[in-house]
């Protein structure tokens, strides 16, 4: 009887604690998720009652609105091209911070403090070193390289973007070596032993043993990707500005200028719900090839 009492209580603590998040999730999440469906089959501004269109908005969203088309193409190139990159280079940064050497912590804390800055800081800042006469044009011409124009060019607005994304890469970093940080030590004295050299033993053990976290830092990296606003909006204030042709027009920037510009509330609900589709998709296709590469060391392959 005891021990039922006390555990009647923890679990009225357990509610008591949990419901903030509960109602929370309800009033601010849920709440507004069920209500978007339905705005989005519906031709609604915010100020008048909204008018029932049925599938009308998702129609003229996928046969007649070739923005939205090429929002989405951007996001994907943008997404497929970042991504990976970040990856890469986040390997190759906690590779070098891996190893023993002078200063590693100063380098760690270099390295990390752009995830620290402020998006919108970090947007503006890039700004002006991506400027026609800009810093990184100036150091490029140096080497007898003439720059490009990163945010008025089309063939160079969305390089631009992923400029900013891998320069952001510390995060991930910061992840990958601390998995590193966890490699059992045996495993390259054993390698050694066999006569492999330090690019075997990378490929071999390191890599291996941090495809949980490369997994993790890939599907949290395209979720951020296909969600990209700051960026866009403060590099390129007017996606659609004349001489761009749209070219760093992405799908969350789509949507907000159709919601607060043109107050299409509906139409907005409807490319929020598209885009939710498609990175639903890209996510279950990223789990369901873990099987071929992703290595977990309890599991037995």
């Amino acid at each position: 009887m005891a021990m039922s009492r006390l555990r009647r209580r923890e679990a009225l603590w357990f509610y008591v604690f949990v419901s903030p998040w509960v109602i929370g999730f309800l009033a601010f999440l849920l709440g507004p998720m069920i209500s978007s469906i339905y705005f989005s089959m519906t031709d609604w501004d915010s100020f008048t009652p909204p008018k029932w269109v049925g599938l009308d908005n998702y129609t003229k969203l996928l046969t007649e609105d070739p923005i939205f088309w090429k929002a989405l193409g951007n996001t994907l190139f943008y997404s497929a091209v970042s991504v990976p990159l970040g990856l890469l280079v986040g390997l190759w940064l906690a590779n070098l911070l891996n190893k023993q050497v002078r200063a590693r912590k100063l380098f760690r804390t270099l390295i990390y403090l752009p995830t620290l800055v402020p998006l919108v800081a970090a947007s503006l800042a890039f700004r002006v070193v991506l400027a026609p006469s800009g810093p990184l044009n100036d150091v490029l011409g140096w080497v007898g390289i003439k720059g490009p124009q990163w945010l008025l060019d089309p063939s160079w607005v969305k390089y631009a973007l992923i400029l900013l994304s891998v320069w952001g890469a510390g995060s991930a970093t910061v992840l990958l070596l601390a998995a590193m940080k966890g490699i059992p030590r045996e495993l390259y004295e054993a390698a050694e032993i066999d006569g492999a050299g330090p690019v075997r033993q990378f490929w071999s053990i390191t890599v291996p043993q941090l495809t949980p976290v490369i997994f993790f830092n890939l599907v949290m990296g395209l979720i951020a990707a296909f969600q990209v606003f700051s960026q866009v909006y403060i590099l390129m204030p007017k996606a659609s500005q004349p001489g761009t042709y749209n070219a760093s027009q992405t799908m969350v920037p789509y949507l907000f200028d159709q919601a607060f510009s043109y107050y299409h509330m509906g139409y907005a609900s409807a490319i929020s719900w598209l885009l939710f589709a498609v990175i639903l998709v890209f996510t279950l296709m990223a789990f369901r090839t873990t099987r071929r590469w992703v290595f977990y060391e309890t599991e037995v392959k």
